[in-house]
């Protein structure tokens, strides 16, 4: 059986599925590999690292879709593009496996599924503590709650840490994160060994334990109806606990030298939570991270993919920031990967199994059909 690895094309990104070392143990588990070529070059890994354990090397994007019988991939396929038709390129009957966030590319879904390919979407795994090491969404979001204290950092125009020096005391920054799930526990974690006072909010209470583990204060509200929706992710609050969450955040905002926000739907989609009248409120000099950004953003001022000054405030929304640090995104994306990949290898091949819970909860399109019900129901209120 034949995986290949193509070269991601998406903007920004400079991310590889599958890394060397992974590849050699796919290969010695009784795999082909095939690695476009330049495919890890933007992650730190040339060509002549993947024919060191054995890949070859595909000049041909085309030939390598058409010839792979699962492809390994950061983000969803190419469709409708002129120069590099990746759907139309792969063979019926093949899978492809990678972070394809289906909700927010419905289309290429749809497509997927008319030329009959098996697709399983990593992040679509059900969390559980069989699937940890297959979890791309936790792997991805580590990173971006780490770089995007740093990016706030940079741009604070005062020290993160408690300072005692000759000329006086420097008092810590003030850091508020919002949300508390991989990204915002890495932030908080981040933002306590540069040396900040950090408060931290969630609409899941039971998330406070994790909060004041890894060095913050919890600060919520009493919710009337639970936010959770399960598998670690929240739903939408009532219009009465969103309007009691906005005046905590309005409050803790105007006290906070660094907002940072991690908030997502499901995952997926951004909630606005800080409003044009809530950044106002802020010190001037003061931060603000948006790093639901590719859900949508946050922040209502956010300017997506860019760095905003509003009044005396900053506001950074960064895009895809795990592809800004690739050469360890990568390497975690391709463990998480081959871990999948691994878990359902007999004889020499990847098998399918629709019974297995991680299989169903991850596929989205197989045999023709879109099998994921949340993306069929987009695509329905979509009309595609």
């Amino acid at each position: 059986m034949r995986i290949g690895v193509p070269q991601e094309t998406a903007p920004r990104e400079r991310r590889v599925a599958l890394v060397p070392e992974s590849c050699k143990k796919l290969i010695q588990a009784g795999y082909e590999v095939s690695v476009e070529t330049n495919a890890g070059a933007a992650a730190g890994f040339d060509d002549a690292a993947y024919t060191a354990v054995g890949c070859t090397i595909a000049t041909d994007p085309a030939t390598l879709f058409g010839s792979s019988d699962l492809l390994a991939r950061v983000d969803a396929p190419s469709l409708d593009t002129p120069a590099r038709e990746e759907v139309g390129w792969m063979k019926p009957g093949a899978i492809c496996l990678g972070s394809l966030m289906p909700l927010r590319h419905l289309a290429v879904m749809r497509a997927l599924a008319a030329r009959q390919i098996t697709a399983f979407s990593t992040d679509a795994i059900p969390r559980t503590t069989r699937a940890q090491a297959m979890d791309t969404l936790s792997s991805m979001a580590n990173i971006t709650g780490y770089k995007g204290v740093l990016l706030a950092a940079v741009e604070l125009n005062r020290y993160f840490p408690m300072l005692m020096t000759a000329a006086g005391m420097v008092a810590p920054a003030k850091v508020f994160v919002i949300g508390a799930g991989v990204a915002g526990l890495q932030a908080i974690a981040t933002a306590r060994r540069l040396g900040a006072n950090v408060l931290a909010t969630d609409v899941r209470p039971e998330v406070k334990e994790q909060i004041e583990s890894v060095g913050a204060k919890y600060v919520g509200i009493e919710l009337k109806e639970s936010a959770a929706a399960g598998g670690g992710y929240a739903k939408e609050l009532s219009a009465e606990d969103q309007e009691r969450q906005r005046q905590l955040l309005v409050e803790q905002c105007a006290l906070s030298d660094v907002v940072i926000t991690t908030a997502l739907i499901g995952g997926v989609f951004a909630p606005r939570l800080l409003t044009a009248d809530t950044v106002k409120t802020m010190k001037p000099g003061s931060v603000v991270v948006d790093l639901g950004a590719d859900g949508g953003g946050n922040c209502e001022l956010s300017r997506l993919g860019e760095t905003a000054r509003v009044g005396a405030v900053t506001i950074i929304a960064p895009l895809n920031l795990p592809a800004t640090m690739p050469y360890h995104a990568s390497l975690l994306f391709s463990r998480n990967l081959t871990a999948f990949i691994q878990a359902f290898t007999k004889d020499k091949a990847f098998q399918l199994d629709l019974t297995d819970d991680l299989q169903r909860g991850a596929i989205i399109t197989h045999g023709g059909e879109v099998k994921h019900d949340r993306t069929r129901d987009a695509l329905q209120k979509a009309g595609l």
